[in-house]
């Protein structure tokens, strides 16, 4: 059996993907009551006894001085095979900057990797896996680009891959039903037979992306219809906590599918967003028409935005059949960016929907207010990704095990 501990946890998207490959979990280290609360909801979907979900999910500030100690007392002495997880992206995300009149300089999130640092030196894993947004690669701290940082600290004792063609992840090309592009570092202990490349090199696209040519037996990306279409159509406000899907499941796509394959036949978190009646209208006109949002203020300019400073993005319809765009927290806030396609409907997506574009499956429990969830389905790395990450690893892994 594979051991990881997770650090960084959130409500366990990567943790979800190492879970379907077979990978035992150790550890979970997460700041977030809720995305804890998920997180062991989720370990008793598989098993786990109640002890050791107690206290292995350690719900604490991972700077904390004692982190090292705590971890320890979870891990008792047994191998770590693999250290996954991701620091807090905000920092480095393009919209994090946008808002920041220092461009987040003095954000102190930008060297939460510092303790990534500390407890991979510790546990010296044979393999590590370091999530993050692309703005990583460009973002600066004093004129000092992060990410030179980053790969100087990672690379002690690991051999990595550095070059952008390999390391930037498209969920697209595994399955996703989203273009979620977004930089995933692999280590490798530097004493191993195998490297970095070779990892990446066995990490399998499946999928061609919108705008690319299908080549080696790729099939075409999984697109919005084909991903939510088997749920209930809903207006503004309604929906209920747990209902029924729209569709048999013989009558559903390959994905929608898999993402029922192992549930029962209640549907949850299925409800939309009550909004004020010239959003609706903004939502349903979008969508019918085809229009971007500078497309309804040059066509329809009542229906313009009381705020002046509105991003030609702010009001964004995810197309029927198109994979969505990228699946972000800010969801917590408005819907605005993630306007369902059919304009007979008039809203934005549910959490359940959300959480299907980013490849949770339909058994999967997010734990707290609606707010909460969809903060953690944002910040997640899609399972489906993650899947095909821990899949690699485990080819390269598995047999050295059976070596020693």
């Amino acid at each position: 059996m594979i051991n990881f501990i997770d650090l960084f946890a959130g409500c366990g998207g990567l943790t979800e993907g190492f879970y379907k490959q077979g990978y035992n979990a150790l550890a979970h280290v997460e700041i977030n009551h809720y995305a804890c609360e998920t997180l062991k909801t989720r370990m008793k979907h598989y098993n786990y006894s109640q002890e050791v979900i107690d206290e292995s999910v350690l719900e604490m500030d991972i700077t904390s001085d004692d982190v090292l100690q705590r971890l320890d007392n979870v891990v008792k002495g047994r191998t770590v095979d693999v250290i996954i997880g991701g620091p807090p992206c905000q920092s480095f995300s393009s919209l994090g900057v946008a808002k920041d009149e220092n461009n987040m300089e003095d954000d102190p999130r930008n060297f939460l990797f510092e303790s990534y640092v500390k407890i991979l030196n510790h546990y010296c894993p044979k393999v590590f896996v370091f999530e993050n947004v692309t703005g990583i690669l460009k973002a600066k701290v004093k004129k000092k680009k992060i990410f030179d940082l980053v790969v100087k600290e990672l690379s002690r004792h690991y051999n990595i891959e550095i070059n952008p063609e390999n390391i930037v992840l498209n969920a697209t090309h595994y399955g996703v039903p989203q273009e979620r592009k977004r930089v995933i570092i692999l280590g490798v202990r530097k004493d191993l037979d195998y490297t970095a490349k070779d990892i990446y090199d066995s990490i399998i696209k499946t999928h061609y992306a919108p705008g690319e040519v299908p080549t080696d037996g790729k099939i075409k990306y999984v697109s919005v219809r084909e991903a939510i279409d088997d749920l209930p159509p809903l207006q503004q406000g309604e929906g209920e906590a747990e209902t029924r899907y729209f569709k048999a499941i013989d009558e559903c796509t390959d994905y929608e599918r898999k993402m029922r394959q192992y549930n029962d036949e209640i549907l949850r978190y299925h409800i939309a967003r009550k909004n004020n009646q010239q959003d609706v209208e903004r939502y349903k006109i979008m969508a019918e028409k085809h229009w971007n949002f500078l497309e309804l203020l040059e066509y329809r300019p009542d229906l313009g935005h009381e705020k002046r400073r509105v991003f030609f993005n702010s009001y964004k319809v995810q197309w029927w059949d198109m994979p969505s765009k990228t699946i972000i927290a800010h969801l917590y806030k408005d819907g605005n960016q993630f306007i369902h396609p059919d304009y007979n409907q008039g809203r934005s997506i549910t959490v359940r929907e959300a959480a299907r574009l980013q490849s949770f499956p339909d058994d999967f429990i997010f734990e707290g207010s609606r707010t909460e969830q969809f903060k953690q389905i944002g910040n997640a790395v899609p399972p489906l990704l993650a899947e095909a990450i821990a899949k690699s690893i485990k080819g390269y892994i598995e047999p050295l095990d059976e070596r020693t």
